[in-house]
């Protein structure tokens, strides 16, 4: 069953999704993204990013730009090795949400639904929703708008550091990443906190 609008209907509005995109890979930013839809102009065929194609995926992203309002959020490799992958993730979400209610003109959201089990320290009134990006509609958009907004950012570093395939594996651990990174070493994109990265930094 595709997510719905019934978590969204229970809360005064702008109810606002959150998601993010990238705690896992071992290299490029984390980014969350906060999405407010206007039930009026859904598009058709949103649902949990990881179940699109990438070509419906981002013809979805493009149409949720036009007729939601959109907040984007990014911790850097820097900070997610300062403070670590969940609170750098925590940070990257609050950061959308304030994007996203400066952009709206709004003092407080009705609600934050966060996909996950825990919601970041703020002021906003929020609650957290397990899978919530297969069963609300507002964070399976933003899940949709993180991933293609990580993506591009990883295409881009891709072409700084050529040879760790980031345009295909976006950063996640492949075995065609992990013998590159094992062949040519870290880049000043890789999160050296995270193990295989920290290993190769052992070995130089």
């Amino acid at each position: 069953m595709p997510p719905t609008l019934d978590h969204e209907s229970l809360h005064a509005a702008p109810v606002v999704g959150v998601d993010e995109a990238g705690r896992g890979p071992l290299a490029g930013p984390v980014v969350a993204a906060a999405v407010v839809l206007d039930c009026a102009r859904v598009p058709v065929g949103i649902d949990d990013s990881k179940k699109l194609s990438a070509q419906k995926r981002a013809r979805i992203a493009t149409e949720i730009r036009c007729v939601a309002h959109v907040g984007i959020g990014i911790a850097s490799v820097e900070e997610i090795d300062e403070i670590n992958i969940l609170w750098a993730t925590m940070l990257a979400m609050t950061r959308a949400v304030d994007a996203l209610i400066a952009t709206m003109g709004v003092d407080m959201p009705g609600m934050v639904l966060v996909d996950g089990n825990r919601c970041p320290r703020w002021s906003y009134p929020s609650r957290s929703l397990v899978g919530g990006d297969a069963l609300c509609l507002s964070i399976a958009a933003a899940s949709i708008i993180a991933k293609e907004e990580r993506d591009a950012m990883m295409r881009a570093l891709d072409g700084e550091h050529p040879g760790y395939g980031w345009a295909s594996n976006k950063g996640y651990g492949s075995a065609a990443h992990l013998e590159a990174l094992a062949r040519l070493g870290p880049t000043p994109a890789h999160r050296r906190s995270f193990a295989p990265v920290a290993q190769q930094l052992l070995s130089i």
